[in-house]
């Protein structure tokens, strides 16, 4: 575990947690995810975005619109 910090109160009973940042946007990420999946038809929309091919560019987009 990457630096977790657990507070707990003089009797030394948890009360919450320091998570880092890169962690808890990798938690959320995963739940929102698992969110996603739960939808047969939007697992299959990820599914077959994930498997295009073809699209274009980051650099292609920017250049496009003259950014």
């Amino acid at each position: 575990m990457s630096n977790v910090q657990y507070i707990s109160d003089t009797n030394g009973i948890p009360l919450g947690v320091f998570v880092p940042i890169d962690l808890w946007q990798e938690i959320e990420s995963e739940k929102e995810t698992a969110y996603l999946l739960k939808s047969e038809k939007m697992k299959e929309r990820l599914l077959e975005a994930k498997n295009r091919d073809g699209g274009l560019s980051l650099e292609d987009v920017r250049e496009k619109f003259g950014i």
